[in-house]
């Protein structure tokens, strides 16, 4: 069970940072200082009061930003920059005091899962924010912070189903990312065809997140 804490502790932090940083921060920061959980000694310095009261003035920053169309957006692009590498470092913190090369993988994964669910979340605000009406970007933005608090409860007191739950998670970035970058990428073709910077991509047949974007001329190619 130990190494099932440690494994929940580092990944959940990895996870959550590529959602949520500073809400990350400040959890695991307030958790430890109010003697809920034990963290290892390399961690300890969330629990700092400097720590704490910047990452909980960046969250409140953040949680406005969070909610405003085109302004999140730019807010995930630049913190592309900053999530993904401070979630190689807690991951890196959380699994304590190990040999060098463990502690290198577990910040080479770590890293890579800060990566996969900062992806995933700016990829779908972008997709929100094709839709005029405000109410979508806050409902999501709401959910992304109870989804990083309840994960970092769940991984700190049922580390078993967190790294449960976090396998069938992984599994859905696996299938989502590519759908999403190809909405994406049409997207982005469709406003530099409004600009006059490329020609106007054909038009999608099916662009919905459980399918494949094809189309209408590789849609022909499927008649019999």
């Amino acid at each position: 069970m130990e190494v099932a804490s440690i494994i929940a502790l580092s990944m959940g932090a990895a996870w959550a940072s590529g959602i949520n940083l500073y809400a990350t921060l400040f959890m695991l920061g307030y958790m430890g200082s109010t003697g809920h959980i034990s963290l290892p000694a390399e961690l300890e310095i969330v629990t700092n009061p400097m720590v704490m009261t910047a990452a909980g003035v960046m969250y409140c920053i953040e949680f406005f930003a969070d909610k405003i169309p085109g302004v999140d957006s730019a807010w995930d692009s630049i913190h592309t920059f900053i999530r993904i590498p401070a979630g190689a470092m807690l991951a890196a913190s959380a699994v304590g005091d190990v040999t060098p090369a463990l502690e290198l993988t577990t910040a080479l994964l770590g890293g890579a899962l800060a990566a996969g669910t900062h992806t995933t979340k700016a990829g779908t605000r972008l997709l929100i924010n094709t839709s005029p009406e405000p109410v979508s970007n806050w409902t999501a933005s709401i959910a992304e912070d109870l989804i990083v608090v309840g994960g970092l409860w769940a991984a700190l007191n049922h580390p078993v189903l967190f790294i449960i739950g976090l396998i069938v998670f992984i599994l859905f970035m696996i299938w989502v990312l590519p759908k999403l970058w190809r909405i994406i990428k049409f997207l982005f073709r469709r406003i530099g065809s409004w600009l006059g910077f490329c020609e106007a991509p054909a038009p999608l047949t099916k662009n919905t997140m459980g399918t494949s974007i094809i189309s209408s001329e590789q849609d022909a190619d499927f008649k019999p």
